[in-house]
Parts: C-alpha cells; sequence; structure tokens
C-alpha cells in the first residue's frame, strides 16, 4: 500500500471532487487493488477510532460521568465493524453496479465498486472526530452526509447516468444501503452484547520461511484463512474480467461476495419462513402463543429469514422468541465464533454475559429490577435463537430456548450453502 498515494486521493476527492472523479473514473484498477490500497485502509479508521472512544476515552452520558466498555468488548467491536466495513462497500457496489439501467447509466461492476469506495471516504474520516466530546456526533453526521454529496457527483461520471437522474439514483442507493446495513447489524447486534477477545493462537515457521503459519484452530488462523479465501476469490473475479464472459464475471463476484463474509465463498440461501415456522411452537414458558409471523427480506442476494412469535397470558406476562437465519452473513456468525467472544459485565442490578458452552456462542442480559433478560443462542454458526421478557429467574427464558428443537435446526445449518 502507498500511503502517500492514499492521502492524496483522500486529500482530492474531498477538496476537489468534481475534478478528481474524472481522474478516477479513467484509471484501470481491480478489485483486488483497490481494495489493498484503499478499502481496507479506510475501514480501519472507524474501527480503530471507535475502539478508543469506548474503550480508552470513554462515552460521556446525560446524567454526567464517562462510560469506558471494557477493553474485550471494545476489540470484538472493532473486528466487527471492520469487517462489516469491508462487505458493506461490495455489497452496496453491487446494488450501485444493479441499478445503473434503471437510471439510464451502464453497468460496470469495477466502477460501480470505485464510485463506492471513494464516496465514503468523507463519513471514514469523520469518524476519527468521535473521540471529541460533544462535537464528534456532528462532525460524524456531516461526514456521512458529505459523502451522500460525492456519491452524486460521482454517479454520472462513473455509471454514465444523466445529470438529471443522479438524485434519484442517490436516493434510492441511499435508502437500500440503510436497510442492508440495518439488517447486517441486526445480525451481528442479536448476538454481541459484552465479549473480549480471549482465543489463544499458536504459530510455527521453519528457518527461512518468512511465511508465518496460525494454528487453524485459533482465532488469527481463522483470520489467515478468511484472507486467504479474499485473495483467492479476487484472483478468479480478475481471471473472469480478462476472459470478457458476463456469466463467468457473475459468478466471480459471487464468490467474492461469498468470502467478504467470512464463508469461505460460499452463497447461501436462506430458509424459506415456513421451514423456520416450524421451530416456534404453540406454547412456550408456560404461555399460549398470541402472534405468529415469518419473512424473508434482502437485498442483492444478501438474505435473512425470521420467525418471531410472542406468548402472553391474562396476568400481562409477555416472553418473545425470535429465529433467525443469517443466510450469507453466517460467516459473521463464525467471526464472532473465531474471536473468542467471551466476557461478563454486571453493572446496577444489570447483567451480562457471553459465553461458549457445548460448542455453541451464547448471550445472555438480565435486570434484577425489572425482573427481565434476554438469552440467545447460535445455532450450527449460522442461525440465532433469542428469547427475551418477563420471567422469575434468567434461567427460565434458557429452560424456554431450550425446549426448541435446537439439534434440529443445527441439522439444517448445510441447507441452501451452495459453493
Amino acid at each position: 500500500m502507498d500511503f502517500n498515494k492514499l492521502m492524496a486521493r483522500a486529500k482530492a476527492i474531498l477538496l476537489s471532487p468534481k475534478t478528481e472523479w474524472p481522474v478516477i473514473a479513467g484509471e484501470p484498477t481491480t478489485v483486488a487493488d483497490l481494495y489493498k490500497g484503499y478499502v481496507i485502509p479506510l475501514a480501519a479508521i472507524p474501527a480503530i477510532f471507535g475502539f478508543l472512544q469506548m474503550s480508552v476515552i470513554g462515552v460521556s452520558t446525560f446524567f454526567g460521568g464517562t462510560v469506558r466498555m471494557g477493553i474485550g468488548y471494545g476489540l470484538t467491536q472493532a473486528v466487527l465493524t471492520f469487517v462489516m466495513g469491508l462487505v458493506l462497500v461490495y455489497l452496496v457496489g453491487l446494488i450501485v453496479d444493479a441499478l445503473a439501467p434503471s437510471f439510464g447509466g451502464q453497468k460496470n461492476n469495477i466502477q460501480a465498486l470505485k464510485v463506492v469506495a471513494y464516496s465514503t471516504t468523507a463519513g471514514s474520516v469523520a469518524s476519527i472526530a468521535g473521540i471529541v466530546p460533544g462535537l464528534g456526533i456532528l462532525i460524524g453526521i456531516a461526514g456521512g452526509i458529505y459523502s451522500i454529496y460525492l456519491l452524486y457527483l460521482g454517479l454520472p461520471e462513473l455509471m454514465k447516468c444523466s445529470r438529471e437522474k443522479a438524485a434519484g439514483y442517490t436516493a434510492v442507493v441511499v435508502i437500500i444501503t440503510i436497510v442492508v446495513a440495518a439488517i447486517a447489524g441486526a445480525v451481528i447486534g442479536s448476538v454481541v452484547g459484552v465479549g473480549s477477545m480471549m482465543s489463544a493462537s499458536t504459530h510455527s515457521s521453519s528457518k527461512g520461511d518468512d511465511d508465518v503459519k496460525f494454528d487453524e484452530n485459533s482465532a488469527l488462523g481463522k483470520m489467515q484463512k478468511w484472507g486467504e479465501d479474499m485473495e483467492a476469490a479476487n484472483k478468479k473475479l480478475e481471471e473472469a474480467q480478462k476472459s470478457g464472459d458476463q456469466g463467468a464475471q457473475e459468478e466471480a463476484l459471487k464468490a467474492v461476495f461469498g468470502a467478504a463474509l467470512a464463508g469461505g465463498g460460499e452463497q447461501v440461501e436462506s430458509l424459506a419462513p415456513d421451514r423456520l415456522k416450524a421451530f416456534v411452537p404453540e406454547a412456550l414458558a408456560g404461555l399460549n402463543r398470541s402472534s405468529l409471523s415469518a419473512e424473508r427480506s434482502g437485498a442483492m442476494g444478501f438474505q435473512v429469514s425470521t420467525a418471531s412469535a410472542t406468548y402472553s397470558n391474562d396476568s400481562g406476562r409477555e416472553v418473545r422468541l425470535e429465529i433467525t437465519d443469517a443466510g450469507n452473513a453466517k460467516g459473521l456468525l463464525g467471526l464472532a465464533s473465531w474471536a473468542g467472544v467471551e466476557g461478563e459485565k454486571e453493572e446496577n442490578g444489570r447483567h451480562e454475559k457471553t459465553f461458549r458452552e457445548d460448542g455453541r456462542l451464547m448471550h445472555q442480559e438480565w435486570d434484577s429490577g425489572a425482573s427481565r433478560g434476554q438469552y440467545t443462542v447460535v445455532v450450527g454458526d449460522r442461525f440465532t435463537v433469542k428469547v427475551d421478557g418477563a420471567a422469575g429467574s434468567l434461567g427460565e427464558l434458557r429452560d424456554a430456548a431450550e425446549e426448541l428443537n435446537l439439534d434440529g435446526l443445527a441439522d439444517l445449518r448445510t441447507e441452501g450453502v451452495k459453493n
């Protein structure tokens, strides 16, 4: 990575975007080069400064004082923020490319990826201000707005749409991006509440060998494998682009997308809603089911299926069940497992704990004052089962989750998976 070149490009796109976009449009590049030279270092900025804000500097509260999250929690969130940054650039690039004809533009996956990668510069750089009390939020909002403006200026140059249609094109991309980001965030948020990266790792290397190999079962070993999968997928994409075969390029893009989601290049179709509904019982925790819903949603191949139900009685007690199939994002759940996300926190009658048991990642929360809690378990590194609501103890919520056919759900972890 040429740091001076990166800084020059960031400065130019921020200060003189109208003259810089035509330059960017004419530059030949590959997905791999774009990621190595710009996307990866840019995605690291919000991850690093987010960690500094949450776990080192602390966050000021409305009631006064400063709250600092645990180092383990901060590191876990930093890793997930970084990975999601890489993934979202790919996803939004696919969206921009797919929508081009609808706004009089020309499909070109590399140009679409470039316009997304460079337009996010303002938001990423603005995240540095998060460590400044008071001003951080305002500067962050300004950075996000300026990134939207950069996208608006870049679409006509790179996707060849008319200036008149650029505003509508931008608006649709932003709306879909918000939806996709919310879905992806929900997948992570449903699992990670507290945690620390505590897994040990080992490595070995022979004399004269500069390639360090980590234990494949360790967190660093899994991350190393993820990097190798990304590199292999990028090479296939470059070969497909050289061949000119549109079908091969689309398949290669899917492989890159799968690798970016830490799924080993796999494509996963989430379960149909009826398949998940079969795991929702008519009664739970001694309560009768009062509502039931199931849906499969997503954008540009990014699917998530969810089945949810509410259980209640005449006295007003209510418990909610939610079963989620992460689909293509199952690799993110695997990432949480690789990182050894475990930790515990207790404050003002609230207790949170993330741990592994019987090979499954679990997260639980309990508010003793309100007698309410939440219990979540990850099944097959693909499904999350969450039970929350009022109860006599946290154990009641856990027992309710274990009433479900979790083993049967785990048996479906390879269904819909395509290599």
